[in-house]
C-alpha cells in the first residue's frame, strides 16, 4: 500500500463524484410529470422506463459496489468457489423470464408498487403481506450497507481519512460525506437519479473491467503464471492444509450448487429488484431485458478472475474487501487507479439509493397506509416515502460504523436466507390461486424460523454467530445452503397446510385479481399493443 494520500487517483475520484452528484440533482427534471406527488412517481420513475434505461438499472441495481468487491475478494481468499455467483446469475434470467412479465402486468393494472401490494390483492391477507415487507426491510438494510462498505473499502486504499489512531470523526468524514449526497439526491429525484446515474457507473465499469482483464496480465506475464501462482498460494505449506483451489473439489459440490441455486431463487424476491423492475413501461421490456442481461454476466466472470489477479500480483491484506482496490492502486497508473475507485464507488451509489426507495416504499404502502394510516393521500405517501428513505441509509450507515465489516457480510448473507422464503407467496401467487393464504404464512415461519437458527449455529474464524450461510442438510448429511434447506422446508409446510385448510374450507380470502390481468400490457407510447385471443375452453392460469 502506498504511503500518504493518492493525490491524482483522489482527484480523479472526486471529479466523477462531483459529476454524478450534479446528475442527481440534474435527474428531478428528467422526464419530468405533471403530477409528482405519487409513489408512481418518485417510487418507480413513473412507470416509465424503456428497455435500455432498464437495462442499465437493473444492471445498477443487481451488480453492485459489493459484488464488485467481494465476488474477486472471494476468489482471492479461497479459489473457484468463489465464482458461484456466475452460474446463479445465468441460472435467474430463464427463471425470471417465465414470472416477471406476469408481475409486471398485474402491477400495472392495479397500481401495485411494491411485491407485499401484489401479495394482499391476490390472497387478501394483510398478515401474510406484511410479513414479506418485515422481511424485505430486514433483508435490504444489511445490502444498503454493503455498498457503504465498498465506498469505505476505495477510501480506505486511496488513504483518505487517516490512519487507525485518527479521530473517529476525521477518518469517517469522507463516507459521511458520501452518504449525506446520496441521501440528498434520493430524497429530491427518487429513482430517477440511481436510473440516470447507471449510465456512469455501468459505462465505468465495462471499462474498467476490458483494461484491467488485458493490462494487468501483461505486466504479470500472461494467465499461466497468474493461474499458477493462485495454484502455488491455495496449496499452502509442504505438509501443510490445502487454503483453497482452482476448482471445487467433490466435498464442496453440494455446497457450490446449492449456494448458485439458492441465489438464483433468491436475487429477483429482493425488493429493489422488482422496484427497478416495475418502473419499466411494458413487459416487453422486461421480457427483452432478460435476453440482453446476461451480458453482465460476462462481465463477472471477468471480474472474478481479479482474484487470481491479485494472488500473482502479491496482494497482501487481512481485509480480503480491499484486495481488489489495492490490486488496482499497485497496477494501475494513478490516474486510471481513480477511474476505477470511481467505479466502485458509483457502483455503491446506484444500488443505495435504489435499495432504500424499495424498502421505503414497502414501508409507506404495506405498514404505514395498511394498518397506520389507511385514508394516506398521494401526497402523504410520496413525504413518508422520503422520509423513510432517510432513515434507512442513516441505520444502513450506523451499521457500517458501530460495527465490524465481516458482521455486515454475514447478514447480508442472512438477508439472502430471508428473502428467499417470500419466493412461495410471490412466485406462486403468480401462477396460481391454490395456496391458502394461512398455508404460506405458516411456510414462511417455519423457513425464517429454520434459516436463522441454522445460521446462528454456524461459526467462523472471526464470529462465533452467523459466520456464514451453508451447514449440514438435514437427512442428507451433505454441507449445502442453508437459504435452500429452508426454502424447501417453507414449500412442503405450504403444500401440506394447504390441503388441510382447503378440506376444512377455512377462508381463503378475496382475490382482486383475474386471469387477464396477468397478461396486461400498456405498449409503448403511440404503439397499439394486440395481445393473443385467448382460446375458448382453455384454462386460465390463476
Amino acid at each position: 500500500m502506498k504511503d500518504g494520500v493518492n493525490g491524482v487517483a483522489l482527484g480523479v475520484f472526486v471529479f466523477f463524484f462531483l459529476a454524478v452528484t450534479v446528475m442527481g440533482f440534474l435527474a428531478a427534471r428528467w422526464r419530468k410529470a405533471e403530477n409528482e406527488a405519487s409513489l408512481d412517481e418518485w417510487g418507480l420513475g413513473g412507470r416509465s422506463f424503456g428497455t435500455w434505461v432498464t437495462w442499465f438499472l437493473l444492471g445498477g441495481d443487481l451488480y453492485t459496489a459489493y459484488t464488485f468487491v467481494a465476488v474477486p475478494a472471494a476468489i482471492y481468499a479461497a479459489g473457484a468457489a468463489g465464482f458461484f455467483a456466475v452460474p446463479y446469475t445465468i441460472l435467474v434470467y430463464p427463471l425470471i423470464f417465465t414470472f416477471l412479465p406476469r408481475l409486471w402486468s398485474v402491477s400495472h393494472k392495479h397500481g401495485y408498487v411494491t411485491t407485499s401490494d401484489f401479495v394482499r390483492g391476490r390472497f387478501g391477507s394483510k398478515g401474510l403481506s406484511l410479513a414479506v415487507a418485515v422481511t424485505g426491510i430486514l433483508a435490504t438494510m444489511p445490502y444498503i450497507a454493503l455498498q457503504l462498505v465498498g465506498i469505505q473499502a476505495v477510501l480506505d486504499v486511496m488513504g483518505v481519512g487517516g490512519g487507525e489512531n485518527t479521530h473517529w470523526f476525521v477518518k469517517d468524514l469522507p463516507l459521511l460525506i458520501a452518504f449525506a449526497v446520496l441521501a440528498a439526491y434520493t430524497y429530491s429525484s427518487g429513482l430517477r437519479a440511481p436510473a440516470l446515474i447507471a449510465f456512469v457507473k455501468d459505462g465505468l465499469i465495462y471499462l474498467v473491467i476490458a483494461v484491467a482483464i488485458i493490462y494487468i496480465p501483461i505486466k504479470l506475464g500472461g494467465f499461466h503464471d497468474i493461474f499458477a501462482a493462485a495454484q502455488e498460494k491455495f496449496a499452502g505449506p509442504p505438509g501443510g492444509k490445502p487454503t483453497g483451489s482452482l476448482a471445487p473439489g467433490e466435498a464442496g459440490q453440494w455446497g457450490y450448487a446449492t449456494l448458485a441455486l439458492g441465489s438464483a431463487l433468491a436475487l429477483f424476491m429482493y425488493p429493489h429488484s422488482i422496484t427497478a423492475t416495475l418502473s419499466s413501461r411494458s413487459r416487453n421490456v422486461i421480457r427483452r431485458n432478460t435476453t440482453i442481461l446476461p451480458l453482465y454476466s460476462l462481465m463477472l466472470g471477468l471480474l472474478a478472475l481479479l482474484g487470481f489477479m491479485a494472488i500473482a500480483a502479491g496482494i497482501d491484506v487481512e481485509n480480503g474487501q480491499l484486495a481488489i482496490p489495492q490490486l488496482f492502486e499497485n497496477m494501475f497508473p494513478d490516474w486510471f487507479a481513480g477511474v476505477a475507485f470511481a467505479a466502485i464507488g458509483i457502483g455503491a451509489l446506484v444500488p443505495a439509493a435504489i435499495m432504500s426507495i424499495a424498502a421505503a416504499n414497502l414501508f409507506t404502502r404495506n405498514i404505514y397506509k395498511d394498518f397506520l394510516r389507511p385514508d394516506a393521500t398521494p401526497e402523504q405517501e410520496t413525504k413518508v416515502s422520503k422520509l423513510v428513505s432517510l432513515l434507512v441509509k442513516v441505520g444502513a450507515l450506523a451499521f457500517v460504523l458501530t460495527m465490524d465489516k465481516t458482521v455486515a457480510i454475514n447478514f447480508q448473507l442472512l438477508g439472502g436466507i430471508w428473502i428467499l422464503q417470500t419466493m412461495p407467496a410471490l412466485v406462486g401467487g403468480l401462477f396460481t390461486r391454490w395456496f391458502h393464504r394461512w398455508a404460506l404464512l405458516a411456510g414462511w415461519a417455519v423457513g425464517m424460523v429454520y434459516g436463522t437458527v441454522a445460521a446462528y449455529g454456524v461459526q467462523s474464524s472471526t464470529q462465533k454467530h452467523f459466520g456464514g450461510s451453508s451447514a449440514q442438510i438435514p437427512g442428507i448429511g451433505e454441507i449445502g445452503y442453508i437459504g435452500l434447506t429452508a426454502f424447501v422446508l417453507n414449500v412442503v409446510v405450504t403444500v401440506v397446510l394447504t390441503f388441510v385448510l382447503n378440506a376444512a374450507k377455512a377462508p381463503a380470502g378475496t382475490d382482486e385479481t383475474s386471469p387477464a390481468d396477468y397478461t396486461a400490457d400498456a405498449g409503448d407510447p403511440g404503439v397499439q399493443v394486440e395481445l393473443p385471443p385467448v382460446t375458448a375452453g382453455a384454462p386460465a392460469i390463476r
